[in-house]
């Protein structure tokens, strides 16, 4: 993870991720200049259209979420409730009812 957020171009990745990166990067900063020929590069590494709207979703989700955070003054958890966060969803999952990939309720 370290050597992704120094610098994902260098870090060891498949071409694919980095090719993911790379486009969420564009999408990250010059949203309004993102073209046909980005998606068709993103998608040439094997992206499918699902996994690339499913990932400009969470950039979007989270880009919405730090705003919100950042212009209400909320602030952020402490360290020891994102340990039991972690927790939680490890025994628990997303959706409740047993780890990610059991059957839930």
């Amino acid at each position: 993870m370290k050597a992704v957020l120094a610098d994902y171009k260098t870090a060891p990745l498949s071409e694919q991720e980095k090719a993911l990166f790379a486009f969420l990067e564009k999408v990250i900063k010059a949203t309004a200049q993102v073209k046909q020929g980005d998606i068709d590069l993103a998608k040439a590494s094997g992206l499918t259209d699902e996994a690339l709207y499913d990932a400009i979703m969470v950039c979007g989700l989270f880009k919405f979420f730090n705003t919100w955070t950042d212009g209400t003054g909320v602030h952020d958890m402490p360290a020891f409730a994102y340990e039991m966060s972690a927790k939680m969803l490890v025994s628990e999952g997303y959706a409740g009812g047993g780890p990610q990939g059991a059957e839930g309720p």
